[in-house]
């Protein structure tokens, strides 16, 4: 179960109450017994560091890991021109014909 801060905004009387997190929150001052019993925004309770799933999956940019089956097709078509297929550049929109004058 969390821990919530809590502060009453009338005599300034701050709490900590372990509630269930399905609980509606607190309203009433244990101390003045206002209306005025709020939560409190908090930094979460824990912190992620370490050479754990969290440094190695998920922190800093990705890397990329040749595939072992896409450096031996790389290799594979070096050695057989004939198989490659030239890249032929994309026409844009001034080069772009119309099915009737393709005819």
């Amino acid at each position: 179960m969390p821990i919530y801060g809590y502060k009453c905004s009338v005599c300034g009387f701050q709490k900590d109450v372990l509630q269930k997190i399905g609980e509606p929150p607190l309203t009433q001052c244990p101390q003045c017994r206002a209306q005025t019993f709020s939560k409190l925004l908090s930094a979460p309770g824990f912190q992620l560091k370490g050479s754990g799933w969290y440094a190695t999956d998920f922190k800093g940019k990705p890397q990329a890991v040749p595939n072992e089956a896409t450096s031996k097709n790389n290799d594979s078509t070096k050695n057989n021109d004939s198989t490659t297929v030239p890249a032929t550049p994309s026409a844009g929109p001034a080069d772009a014909k119309t099915p009737a004058e393709a005819k």
